[in-house]
């Protein structure tokens, strides 16, 4: 979470506004606060920002392992005959070739291209696809999905489930201690597991560039699960200040920052999602405009930056060409405690695109300058098949 979402967040009402409905409670909002945890509104929920601190949390999460609380994002199953071309018709993934169990990131595109929601689809063993999507967005997706899909196709949220993401270079050593086995999944792996007496769906997957598992764990034995992991010396919970730090660090976008709908996959240098099966038979919403951007190329590029000096910029900072006059902008910035520099993502014209370009930044009248990299800042310590 970058310092002025914080600062957005955080001057929210947490009783929510005139006329709005009061934040809703994490299953584990008790065990947030009983351990130091600083809620603060985010994505409709009281959510922890930081326990130790934000610096803290995020190098203990690159060093050890760190338990993020993610149980407001919507965990949607689908089920139903022909529900993998159904969903193929409004995202650009290959649904009908993902191997069982393996998770795959896609995106709920808009007709005119631009993301609705990115999020990881997973096809199970029965034939149904295990969805996650964002918290922010997940009644809006679920109601695209009912108007989109076609009737056969039943859409169920699990409301009585919570997830969990156990982050970081021991995460596997802690959760094995506790689920045998699954230490033997591989990066964008996952599988059913029993957990005293419980089902756990576990995917080895995460969104901070490390090592880690996310798991979705009914919410009755979410607590005694949580307390198991951090019982571990090796696991502390960590806030959502750090999940955004860490994600930047790695280049991982952020929807409703990074990521909305006037932004095509594109644009946001996710031109990976877009399957070759799917490139080339289309339908899927947006084909052409996207198709013809990777032709010719998009407006806006979505890049890395390294910002001179040591004051961060925040979203919203401009970027400006030689002339003074804005052509783009920052959509996620901060000081990243793992490079030691600040750093942004941002969207530019393509021929700033290239690395080693030059950028102007203003942020509140002041001139920043900044130099594009390649991302990720920080590598990527994924648990690959072979490693």
């Amino acid at each position: 979470m970058s310092q002025q979402v914080q600062d957005q967040e955080l001057s929210g009402d947490p009783e929510g506004g005139e006329g709005e409905p009061p934040l809703a409670l994490l299953p584990l909002d008790a065990w947030h606060r009983a351990r130091g945890g600083r809620m603060v509104p985010f994505a409709g929920y009281e959510m922890p920002v930081q326990y130790e601190g934000i610096m803290a949390e995020h190098l203990w999460t690159r060093e050890h392992a760190g338990l993020f609380d993610v149980s407001h994002m919507g965990q949607l199953i689908f089920s139903g005959e022909g529900v993998e071309a159904a969903l193929e018709a409004l995202m650009p993934a290959d649904i009908a070739a993902a191997k069982a169990g393996h998770p795959v990131y896609s995106m709920l595109l808009a007709e005119n291209g631009g993301i609705l929601d990115d999020l990881m689809l997973t096809r199970r063993d029965d034939g149904s696809i295990y969805m996650v999507v964002n918290g922010a967005c997940k009644w809006d997706d679920i109601a695209h999905f009912r108007e989109h899909l076609p009737d056969e196709i039943e859409i169920n949220y699990l409301d009585e489930h919570a997830l969990l993401a156990l982050q970081g270079p021991k995460a596997a050593v802690v959760l094995a201690r506790l689920i045998p086995g699954v230490d033997a999944l591989v990066f964008m792996q996952g599988g059913l597991f029993q957990w005293q007496g419980h089902d756990l769906w576990i995917s080895r997957s995460g969104y901070t560039g490390e090592d880690g598992f996310e798991i979705s764990v009914p919410t009755g034995a979410v607590e005694a699960l949580a307390d198991a992991i951090v019982a571990a010396p090796e696991a502390k919970p960590i806030g959502l200040g750090a999940r955004d730090s860490l994600r930047l660090e790695a280049d991982l976008p952020l929807y409703g920052h990074d990521l909305d709908t006037e932004t095509t996959p594109v644009s946001a240098s996710l031109g990976f999602a877009l399957k070759k099966r799917r490139r080339e038979e289309g339908g899927f919403p947006g084909y052409e405009r996207i198709m013809a951007e990777r032709e010719t190329g998009p407006i806006l590029k979505r890049v890395g930056l390294i910002v001179d000096g040591r004051q961060p910029v925040r979203e919203g900072a401009a970027v400006l060409d030689a002339e003074g006059s804005e052509v783009g902008r920052v959509t996620s910035g901060g000081f990243a405690p793992t490079v030691q520099k600040p750093i942004a993502m941002a969207y530019v014209p393509v021929a700033q695109s290239v690395v080693g370009t030059k950028i102007t930044l203003v942020q509140r009248g002041k001139i920043h300058t900044a130099e594009v990299v390649q991302m990720p800042f920080v590598p990527h310590r994924y648990v690959r098949k072979g490693a």
